[in-house]
């Protein structure tokens, strides 16, 4: 690789495909009115589901991607995943009624999981220890500055060619990943380190994983806090217009609360040595169900206009800041007692929490009424349940073994 790609442009293309994911996502945030007023006049409360709908495709592909690049090679699954993308995208341009779009969003999200999972794959076949870490760290400096950027170039491409021109967006992106990969970065995995494509070691590994009580809780409460992040965003637009009237300026709100929850990662690693990682969940979760109590209980008071914005962006900001602090603890509690089938619980944990999550929040999505009730209520409750299995967690570890 180094005869024919530094490493700061490697970093500049892993960031670019762990991006993928947050531009697929956000960018569609300021669509959302255009698309229900088109495509579901009758409830357009409907066009969330384009949200939760591309997580889902997300999730089932994550499944599956990792062991399919340690079979295949790393290339050939981003290029099918990126044609799985590109195709999806362009059935969604031209599609005419929501159910089409919904489904072409499913399959979008399955050619996405390709750059999201082996991505990291590459970066484990390339490097190894704090230089692997260190690359990783980088590249997800610049990963959080997508979701910010996200919704204000969706904007822009939605005054200049509508809600359509996104889809055309989508298909310019994965082009340029998939033709800079081409160029630039050679095959990681050679042929003699592959492995067999076996789908009954994925179902042991999954059976092993859920036989063991501290993985079998972390991917619960990994599940309910991404619950909680995909319900915030399903619903974030929605409130910001018909709540609060400011559509126009909310790709920017967004945009500062992304960047002002992006300083999770930098307290996380601060403190998580001194800490450890449950007590970091629980903590976190612990706040959360403070703050969104007080929340609903000032929202009960019928604040000032200005002041009831205030406090959703601020309960906003909190719930991301939430996500940043326990996501990544969640998954390493999970990761850590099976190293030797790290690859293969990667796609496990991921796929499982991501496809309930998307169960979840799609529902909670549709109760949306013209107020913040359905949307606190539903995520208080999955931060007490999630509190509650974190306590739990602490007592089954005290019996486990040393």
């Amino acid at each position: 690789m180094a005869n024919r790609m530094s490493k700061v442009e490697f970093i500049a293309l892993i960031a670019m495909m762990f991006a993928t994911i947050a531009f697929s996502i956000d960018s569609m945030l300021p669509a959302l009115p255009e698309i229900g007023a088109q495509l579901s006049p009758d409830d357009v409360n409907r066009a969330q589901l384009i949200l939760t709908s591309f997580v889902l495709g997300m999730g089932i592909g994550t499944f599956f991607t990792g062991p399919l690049s340690d079979a295949l090679g790393r290339k050939p699954v981003i290029y099918g995943g990126a044609a799985l993308y590109i195709a999806a995208s362009a059935v969604a341009w031209a599609s005419s009624s929501l159910e089409l779009v919904l489904i072409a969003r499913v399959v979008q999200g399955l050619g996405a999981a390709g750059p999201r999972v082996v991505a990291m794959a590459i970066i484990r076949d390339l490097y190894s220890g704090r230089e692997m870490a260190r690359i990783i760290s980088i590249a997800m400096m610049i990963f959080t500055l997508v979701p910010a950027a996200a919704p204000m170039l969706g904007a822009g491409v939605i005054a200049l060619f509508g809600w359509r021109g996104i889809f055309v967006s989508f298909i310019l992106f994965a082009l340029i990943i998939i033709s800079w990969m081409g160029i630039r970065l050679p095959e990681s995995l050679a042929r003699e380190n592959r492995r067999p494509f076996r789908i009954p070691l994925m179902f042991s590994a999954t059976k092993e994983m859920f036989s063991h009580p501290t993985v079998r809780l972390s991917i619960i409460v990994q599940t309910l806090c991404m619950g909680v992040l995909f319900t915030m965003l399903t619903m974030v637009q929605p409130v910001y217009d018909v709540i609060h009237d400011r559509a126009e300026s909310f790709p920017f709100w967004f945009g500062f609360v992304a960047l002002m929850s992006g300083s999770a990662s930098l307290l996380n690693a601060a403190l998580v040595v001194r800490v450890g990682m449950r007590r970091m969940v629980t903590w976190a979760l612990g706040g959360q169900i403070v703050i969104t109590t007080f929340v609903m209980t000032l929202n009960a008071a019928h604040l000032s206009p200005d002041a009831s914005f205030a406090l959703f962006v601020f309960w906003q900001t909190m719930v991301f800041f939430m996500a940043g602090v326990t996501l990544g603890n969640l998954n390493a509690i999970a990761m850590e007692p099976m190293g030797h089938i790290a690859g293969m619980a990667a796609s496990v944990i991921g796929s499982i929490s991501t496809v309930l999550a998307a169960a979840i929040a799609a529902p909670i999505g549709l109760l949306f009424d013209g107020s913040i009730t359905p949307l606190t209520f539903g995520i208080l409750s999955m931060c007490i349940l999630a509190f509650g299995l974190m306590l739990h967690m602490g007592r089954v570890e005290e019996r486990l073994p040393a």
